[in-house]
């Protein structure tokens, strides 16, 4: 076994929907593997792009903003239809209403997906404030409140409407979403270019049973709750619809200005 300080960094979010995909990491077969630190996903771009990690699993759009860093191919946290843990929440039953928009600090990907819902499908431009994931607060100041990973499901719904951003995306595009992937930097060590991220994600699919016991513990969701989203609601495979909807993603985010340019995508050789 290699020194801990000498294995691969890598940083994923701990949230359910990466359970799968860090799983053999953090309690399966590559538990010796690597070093992870558990950050969320925005933390996670800012880690790979300040070279404090050779890898991480990253919210999408920062590929396009992240030098030097290339995709890991087959592997990703999306959803075909509706993913239930990416939320737009309001206070009006009508989305052209909203005029104000508090933006979880935990996500980039997300983010940039509600602004390109409201102004390329709505046609209107609300006023965006980055905030902290507390509901509450989020709403005293705003009309609406973008919720990302399990702080996006366990919230009392009771009051509110919730949209869930796959289904809009879907809605106006009929394409499936990439929420976030692993990207590796470009100077990273040969041990990391080495590691098999998709057979880490067939093992962490293999033993959902395991992940639903650990989860249940921790989230206020029921058994069933946490095995459909798991299998039903999240995508770890980006399917042709998905691939689509990213090129789509990446297009729009341009044409709004989230970001400078569409890059290429570059993926990794093992």
């Amino acid at each position: 076994m290699s020194d801990h300080g000498t294995r691969p960094r890598l940083a994923a979010s701990s949230y359910l929907n990466s359970a799968p995909l860090i799983w053999s990491f953090t309690r399966g077969a590559r538990t010796q593997d690597v070093s992870l630190i558990d950050a969320v996903p925005s933390a996670c771009a800012d880690l790979l792009a300040q070279g404090r990690v050779e890898a991480a699993l990253v919210p999408v759009i920062e590929y396009q903003r992240i030098n030097d860093i290339h995709l890991v191919p087959e592997v990703c946290v999306g959803s075909k239809e509706k993913v239930r843990s990416v939320v737009l929440v309001t206070k009006s039953d009508d989305l052209e209403s909203v005029r104000s928009v508090a933006l979880d600090e935990s996500s980039r990907t997300s983010a940039s997906l509600v602004k390109i819902i409201f102004r390329e499908f709505l046609g209107i431009d609300p006023a965006w404030q980055t905030a902290t994931p507390d509901l509450g607060r989020m709403l005293n100041d705003n009309d609406g409140a973008l919720i990302i990973g399990d702080p996006g499901m366990t919230f009392s719904r009771e009051g509110f409407y919730v949209w869930d951003l796959a289904s809009l995306w879907r809605q106006h595009t009929g394409l499936g979403f990439v929420f976030a992937m692993w990207m590796i930097r470009d100077d990273a060590s040969v041990e990391t270019r080495r590691l098999d991220f998709k057979a880490a994600r067939n093992e962490g699919l293999a033993s959902v049973d395991e992940i639903v016991d650990h989860y249940e513990k921790l989230l206020a969701l029921s058994r069933a709750d946490i095995t459909e989203y798991l299998t039903v609601n999240i995508s770890f495979t980006p399917e042709e619809a998905m691939q689509a909807g990213m090129a789509l993603y990446f297009e729009l985010a341009h044409k709004h200005g989230l970001i400078d340019a569409v890059k290429p995508l570059r993926f990794s050789v093992r």
